[in-house]
């Protein structure tokens, strides 16, 4: 059953609303990351369950979305690659492919708002999408991309952490072995 409308009586004042909007704001800093965090060590185990998979699934949405109303552009752009990473671990390459597209549109939207590994991600995202869509000639081309953006990453951690994730993971035998960045 619906609730009911508010009336005059009922509605909330002023000062009420804001207090929602507040702790509501709150809520989703906190569950952004924490959801974000699911992700990850559900993408990182090694053997999941098909309840592993939609947990893992549904945690990457749910992040994207509290992203999406308290994060900034870079959020919203990581999101994108989050959820395009789940779907290539999942094999589901249509889906990693529109995920990776809406993450390399939101790199080129806000070039401004991100970090150089950020672009890397970008073009990994592509690479292994496509390489799950079983696209190896696109495949190539955002790998190589990946590669070159790898290797204009200026901290040394951020590069090394980008390096480990561009080597994890299936590539489909798309992947030519050349994981360095190292020129």
């Amino acid at each position: 059953m619906a609730e009911p409308r508010p009336t005059a009586k009922t509605a909330p004042r002023a000062d009420q609303r804001d207090s929602r909007r507040d702790a509501a704001q709150t809520a989703q800093r906190a569950f952004a990351p924490s959801l974000n965090a699911v992700t990850w060590a559900l993408l990182q185990k090694q053997h999941r369950t098909p309840e592993d998979n939609e947990k893992m699934l549904y945690a990457a949405f749910a992040s994207a979305f509290h992203y999406l109303e308290v994060g900034e552009p870079a959020h919203h752009q990581r999101a994108e690659w989050l959820i395009s990473r789940v779907y290539s671990s999942l094999n589901n390459g249509r889906e990693a492919v529109r995920h990776a597209r809406r993450c390399l549109a939101l790199t080129e939207q806000n070039k401004h708002a991100l970090a150089d590994f950020d672009r890397a991600f970008a073009f990994e995202a592509m690479a292994r999408a496509h390489a799950v869509e079983g696209d190896s000639q696109e495949s190539h081309k955002y790998f190589s991309l990946a590669l070159e953006a790898g290797r204009q990453i200026a901290d040394a951690e951020n590069k090394k952490v980008f390096e480990a994730e561009f080597k994890s993971g299936d590539w489909h035998g798309v992947a030519s072995g050349v994981f360095s960045l190292e020129q």
